[in-house]
């Protein structure tokens, strides 16, 4: 095949530094669409953003010409800059060192897309780490407690 054709959707999973619940509701949708944009510089085109107090969530598909370390990379280094000019309160914001990502299959992005959406119901119920320890557990994935929290 000469041409390369991709369509990877990746669900990208990352929280503040130690889970400070610092993401506040006078900033959260404008951070969602500043890491919106920066994904599409990257081509990589956002499908869903949201997340809560603690963290966030990216559906997005990944482009052909980028690494996934990269574009992690590159959002949340440049959205954490961007967090310290939204005033006193976020001088100091970080994101945590590590991050998850998981493939999605292209039946199941409706899914991830209200997963996402409900954020702020599912976390009146479940802590970030039981959140992603369910999607270690689904996904099979092998992790030790030791190395996963920042």
């Amino acid at each position: 095949m000469p041409q390369s054709l991709t369509q990877v959707y990746v669900h990208l999973v990352f929280s503040t530094k130690y889970r400070e619940p610092i993401i506040g509701d006078e900033v959260k949708d404008e951070l969602y669409a500043y890491l919106g944009g920066v994904c599409k510089q990257l081509e990589c085109n956002p499908v869903k953003i949201g997340g809560y107090y603690d963290h966030v969530h990216i559906l997005c598909v990944l482009s052909k010409k980028i690494a996934l370390m990269k574009l992690l990379e590159e959002v949340k280094k440049s959205s954490s800059k961007w967090m310290k000019t939204k005033g006193h309160t976020y001088r100091n914001f970080y994101w945590q060192d590590g991050y998850g990502a998981f493939s999605v299959n292209p039946s199941q992005v409706d899914a991830v897309v209200r997963y996402i959406s409900n954020q702020y119901q599912h976390h009146g119920n479940t802590t970030f780490q039981d959140e992603c320890r369910g999607i270690f557990q689904k996904y099979g994935m092998a992790y030790d407690e030791r190395y996963v929290w920042d």
